[in-house]
Order: structure tokens, then sequence, then C-alpha cells
């Protein structure tokens, strides 16, 4: 009699199909169960208390418990007996956070603030000195700002040069400030009160100050270490980007960039970051 269900043959190849299996292992998602609990409490917990948060059986999260601290994922407490999040997970999140492309991540970002504000939304880095440009998406208009990949935001008229002066620990240029414009911050005490306004508001405008025909707006992005790891704009032509919408932008802008920076790691948290 020929059986219906056909041999496993050793060494034979699953097909691929580019997607993770659709069927899923319980006893990791319990474990995972187990992970989460940990991460939500406010302090160490004990078997007893991880079995009744996670509805787990205590044998089973014993069993669970026993291989996660074996692999370095939960940490046993030897002196209370209560378990907590162990070393090995930072290990693997800062590996995660070393892999991440800026650039992949922020796309989608600038795509909707285009959607939302009809201007070009750019994506820089902070460099020493300037911020460089790495991404954009154009605005749809017939009538564009420019922007180039590569193209450092130099001295302290551009907004992203003022996000980079006021949040990424960068001194106040030295010597005399250049005009760009009629509009350009030209003494350094009137520049250090503007970057006092940019680090309180938590972003910056330039108002034709680089440039007569341009204005932009500009907010940081918070990194895992609470660093200034980008910095998102979004500029238009002044006769079109006015400061009504301007300042209809700042929004959506902002919810972006809390947005992104999550998405990197970001605690949360924002540390003074002025330089005087």
């Amino acid at each position: 009699m020929t059986s219906a269900v056909a041999p496993f043959i050793v060494g034979a190849s699953v097909p691929r199909t580019g997607q993770p299996a659709i069927r899923l292992v319980g006893s990791v998602q319990r474990a995972f169960a187990v992970l989460d609990t940990l991460a939500e409490a406010d302090t160490d917990l004990g078997t007893i208390e991880i079995a009744r948060r996670t509805g787990v059986n205590a044998s089973t999260v014993s069993r669970l418990l026993a291989t996660l601290v074996a692999g370095g994922l939960v940490e046993h407490v030897a002196d209370s007996g209560r378990y907590r999040l162990g070393p090995h997970l930072l290990q693997l999140g800062n590996l995660v956070l070393m892999r991440l492309d800026v650039r992949e991540i922020a796309r989608p970002h600038l795509q909707a603030l285009v959607e939302a504000s009809g201007e070009t939304a750019t994506l820089s880095l902070p460099g020493e000195p300037d911020a460089l440009t790495v991404d954009f998406v154009q605005s749809p208009s017939s009538v564009q700002s420019v922007a180039r990949l590569g193209r450092p935001s130099i001295a302290h008229a551009p907004a992203t040069r003022k996000v980079l002066l006021a949040f990424g620990h960068r001194t106040l240029p030295a010597g005399p400030l250049e005009a760009y414009t009629k509009r350009t911050i030209s003494t350094r005490s009137a520049l250090a009160a503007e970057l006092a306004d940019v680090a309180r508001r938590g972003f910056a405008y330039s108002r034709g100050e680089r440039e007569d025909d341009l204005h932009a707006i500009a907010a940081p992005v918070w990194g895992s270490r609470t660093e200034l790891a980008a910095i998102i704009g979004v500029q238009g032509p002044a006769s079109r980007f006015d400061q009504a919408e301007m300042d209809s932008a700042v929004e959506p802008l902002l919810e972006h960039t809390r947005e992104l920076s999550f998405e990197l790691g970001w605690s949360g948290l924002v540390e003074e970051a002025v330089e005087r």
C-alpha cells in the first residue's frame, strides 16, 4: 500500500517564497510574551508574577525563563530570585540600529510631507562642520525650490544649519557672519538669540536668509542615544511658501520627525543642546 504522504528527504530544499512562514511557533510566542512583560514592568519580576501577567502557567514560564537566561536575553537576579531583561538584548538592539538605512526609513516621511505641504522635503545628516543633504522628494509644483544631493548646509542662514547649531553640539561660527541677503542674521548676538528660539520651539525658520526667494523650515531627528541623527526640512519659493504656509507645515513636520526618531530608537528624552 502506497502512503499518501510524500516522504521527507534529508537535504531537500524548502520552496522559497520570499515571505515568512505563516504558521507560528507557540512556545516562541510565549517567550515573546515573557520578554514584553519584563519590558513593560518598572521593577524586576518573579516567576509567579510573570505567569499572572502573561496568562502562561508557571511551570512553562519557569522553563522559558531558564532558556532566555541561557541566551542572555533575560537576567536572573540571584539576591531576589527575580528576573529582568538581559544585556544581550542591548547588543542585538545596537546591531539593528547600526544596520538601519536612515534614507530608506525616512523616505515615506519625506513623501508624506510633500503631500501635506506641496513643497520639497529634504533629509540631511549632520557632519563636520556642515549638514549634508542625502535625500529629498521634489515638490510636484511647476515652480520648485532646488535641492541637490550632497549639498552642504553652509554657514548659519539655512534652516537645517540652524537646527545643526542649536541641537548638534556645534559652536557658533567664528568671526564676522556673512550676510547672504538683506534678511540674513549677521550679528552674533542676534544669531545666539535665534538659536535659543530654535531650541525652545523645536524647529527653525529661514525666511529668505540664504536666498532671497527661498523659505524653509527644519526640525531635528533624534537617535537612540539622544543624539542629533538627522534633520528634515521643508522648503519652497517665498512667493508660495509664505509665513502662513510655513506655519501650516510645522505640525506635520514635527509629527514626522518625532515618528522617525522613534523608528531610529529614540527614547523620547531630549537634552538641552544649544551651544552658546
